[in-house]
């Protein structure tokens, strides 16, 4: 489930000057850095508590090689339809392993066949039926100030959310997939219901954009604390509060108004590296995590595979996109049955149901 609900600012050239929301939500200036050797590409973004700069600094492609086949799918720089890729292309150059180094962009529809409501859906997501936290307006349940005035209402719906609800589902296994065959660069999420992990993941390899249950941190005295210490409170109707200061004790999820995990400062060096680039069940409509889709390389493919054309994708398509619309498992059923891993994917599947099983038991 993707956290933020407030559509991205208009930024001009993405990159550029744009008009400024409050808390993490402005991409304010574009600026290009002097004295950056021209064979790097380097995507660097700065936040604030109550602003965001984004800074890139460009330079020469950085060489890559791939097999004659995959040339030929990658063709020559522009718009012209004999460079179009199709979803078999995808897969083809997956199997040849031509992309080695894939990041993954995830967001709230690819938990939602697991049962985790979202947050914008008209009717069904969680903005829609938050009348019975007695909330001034939808997003006070993820602001600090009145989270400090009334945490209730948020542990309320963490109860909701709690993740040991919910099980993964086709796509984080074959998510899961990726990584065990070597070829997951990074995973950058905007979920927190902390399905990825469950799948089997490492948390090596994942950027919890928005934050996850499995930590939290002490209000006043910064203490940590592991996921399952506060959960127990959390159960029970109680606001988990620190023995050390009796200050109330927050998951480590990202308010508005709160900086970003750095680890997703850390590893937006990852989209320049990337061969490939799987954008799935996402809006793109939530900064600064949808201009990550312009970072790769204009000669990466991008796998869009989502419900509607979305984002960059939508506006500003390259010759590479490839979009694969409507439902986002059906959509990866396909997916991996052209790359030929059904069988493989389906007894991943049941070895870890088989292991959740017992753990629940």
């Amino acid at each position: 489930m993707a956290l933020w609900g407030r559509r991205a600012p208009l930024v001009l050239g993405l990159w550029g000057a744009g008009a400024g929301t409050r808390g993490l939500l402005g991409a304010h200036a574009g600026l290009a850095g002097p004295g950056v050797p021209r064979s790097m590409r380097l995507v660097v973004i700065c936040y604030l508590c109550h602003s965001a700069f984004s800074v890139r600094i460009t330079g020469g492609r950085r060489p890559i090689s791939f097999s004659v086949g995959a040339s030929s799918v990658f063709g020559s720089r522009g718009n012209s339809e004999k460079g179009k890729l199709s979803l078999l292309d995808i897969a083809e150059l997956i199997r040849a392993r031509a992309c080695q180094r894939v990041v993954v962009m995830v967001g709230a529809g690819v938990s939602t066949p697991s049962g985790i409501p979202d947050f914008r859906s008209p009717g069904s997501g969680l903005y829609s039926n938050l009348q019975q936290y007695d909330i001034p307006y939808p997003e006070a349940i993820f602001e600090l100030s009145f989270f400090f005035h009334n945490p209730k209402p948020f542990f309320t719906l963490a109860k909701e959310l709690y993740p040991g609800n919910c099980r993964p589902n086709v796509t984080h296994y074959f998510l899961r997939l990726l990584h065990d065959k070597g070829l997951l660069l990074r995973l950058y999420t905007q979920n927190i219901d902390g399905l990825e992990r469950v799948s089997g993941i490492p948390a090596s390899k994942l950027v919890e954009a928005h934050g996850t249950f499995a930590s939290a941190t002490c209000t006043v005295c910064r203490r940590p604390f592991p996921g399952e210490d506060f959960w127990a409170d959390v159960m029970a109707d109680r606001v988990p509060r620190c023995p050390d200061c009796a200050g109330i004790v927050k998951p480590d999820i990202v308010f508005f108004g709160e900086m970003l995990p750095q680890r997703f400062l850390l590893h937006v060096a990852d989209f320049p590296m990337a061969d490939l680039l799987l954008i799935l069940g996402t809006s793109l409509e939530v900064e600064p995590f949808a201009s990550l889709s312009e970072a790769v390389r204009s000669s990466v493919p991008r796998l869009l595979i989502n419900r509607d054309l979305v984002g960059p994708l939508a506006w500003r398509p390259r010759s590479r996109d490839v979009a694969q619309l409507g439902d986002v498992v059906h959509s990866v059923e396909r997916l991996v049955e052209l790359l030929g891993w059904t069988e493989e994917l389906q007894d991943l599947i049941q070895r870890e149901t088989g292991k959740l099983d017992g753990r629940d038991k």
